[in-house]
């Protein structure tokens, strides 16, 4: 889920923190969702690992991921449902058993011949399902700092995380202490 995050905060338009995120293009969007897709992987940054086709369809599959915990967020779990429905039959995702590279058989969630755009997608979307799915429905939002609309996955021990970055929760903190000494 963190590549999906990453990706939506990447390349999605928007606000971050009170800043205006605009929509990319041509190698700025191929770099952003490059760097997206790499989030905890080890990438050496040789060779391209996505063309700008591909990372504006990544980009426009990104929206559609994005929508989906919108709805989340705003408590439409129907409508989140039926998105991801859609994407889960868009991208073809399915679990397939694939071994390549010299590596062991493990999981995939797309043919092995599947484009990039769909072999990096299907995944995403299919892990949006089993969340949807299942109790960890609630941790998935949209962060809740003004002027900030960038998607979060909490991954904390106690489920509490309402912010999209450790920069959104100081800025809120901070202006709240603020608040609190000038009413004094």
């Amino acid at each position: 889920m963190n590549s999906a995050i990453a990706l939506i905060n990447g390349v999605t338009p928007g606000r971050r923190g009170g800043r205006p995120v605009v929509a990319l293009a041509g190698k700025e969007l191929t770099a952003a969702v490059t760097e997206a897709l790499t989030v905890g992987m080890r990438f050496d940054g040789d060779g391209e690992l996505v063309d700008d086709a591909d990372a504006a369809r990544i980009a426009d599959l990104a929206t559609k991921l994005r929508a989906v915990i919108e709805d989340v967020d705003a408590g439409r779990v129907d409508d989140a449902a039926r998105r991801v429905n859609d994407l889960l039959i868009e991208t073809e995702a399915r679990p397939t058993l694939a071994r390549h590279d010299g590596e062991p058989w493990h999981l995939h969630f797309h043919a092995a011949d599947a484009p990039p755009p769909i072999s990096w997608v299907a995944p995403m979307a299919t892990g949006l399902a089993v969340m949807i799915g299942n109790p960890s429905i609630e941790r998935l939002g949209i962060c809740t700092a003004p002027d900030c609309d960038r998607a979060y996955v909490d991954t904390s021990r106690n489920g509490t995380r309402r912010f999209c970055s450790t920069t959104c929760q100081n800025r809120v903190k901070t202006a709240a202490f603020r608040a609190r000494k000038a009413a004094v």
